[in-house]
């Protein structure tokens, strides 16, 4: 599975890319808001930051427009991945800049049936929101199963990157059913590291280090 961070702060892109962990970065207009920051500076800095796809998202609602902004962003960088709403525009837009060999992320996918026209319409990535789907009392899981046997019954090529990821075990519960790639805040990337087992294990063998009075050097 591949690893993404959804972020625009570039700073935590930077650490976590440092750890060799992370295969690409996944941005939007609010986290784009949160960090403050020139939205086409930003992109351009993730993009050197980053070498795997970095999702940089349209705001238009209407084809035309889409298509205007999407040139403006794939002028970024070769690694940019335009972010287009499932709607009719986002996805006659996917049709139209995968065709020109762009990589297209279909964002905001909350059904089996929108992402399956998502991989008709060519998407390089679609984008379901698990955690957004369990706040309406939806499991978010069983969104990806069946877009997973959906895209495995007809050999699509698009990627399922789970989004609106909450906490590790949305994580481990998409790499169970075989999700393609998973973008989680940085804050819940790290948590993944975490197991109170290992703090302990490593706090005993540091404890016995001590008590030999050795060195390594």
């Amino acid at each position: 599975m591949k690893f993404f961070a959804d972020t625009a702060d570039v700073a935590e892109i930077r650490e976590l890319a440092e750890t060799g962990l992370l295969d690409g970065v996944t941005t939007n207009p609010t986290l784009v808001a949160k960090a403050g920051r020139n939205f086409l500076e930003s992109v351009r800095e993730i993009a050197r930051v980053v070498s795997g796809p970095v999702s940089a998202e349209v705001v238009a609602a209407d084809y035309d427009e889409m298509m205007r902004e999407a040139e403006v962003l794939r002028r970024i960088a070769d690694n940019i991945a335009i972010k287009v709403p499932l709607t009719t525009a986002g996805l006659k837009a996917c049709k139209a800049l995968t065709s020109d060999g762009t990589m297209v992320n279909v964002t905001l996918c909350f059904s089996a049936a929108q992402a399956l026209l998502a991989a008709k319409a060519g998407a390089t990535f679609i984008s379901p929101f698990v955690g957004r789907h369990d706040d309406v009392g939806f499991d978010g899981m069983a969104l990806i199963a069946d877009i997973r046997l959906i895209y495995d019954n007809y050999d699509f090529a698009t990627q399922i990157l789970v989004a609106s990821v909450r906490h590790p075990m949305h994580v481990v519960e998409a790499a169970r059913i075989g999700a393609d790639v998973m973008t989680a805040p940085p804050k819940i990337i790290h948590q993944l590291i975490k197991h109170p087992l290992t703090d302990n294990g490593v706090a005993a063998f540091l404890k016995d280090w001590e008590g030999t009075g050795q060195t390594i050097v």
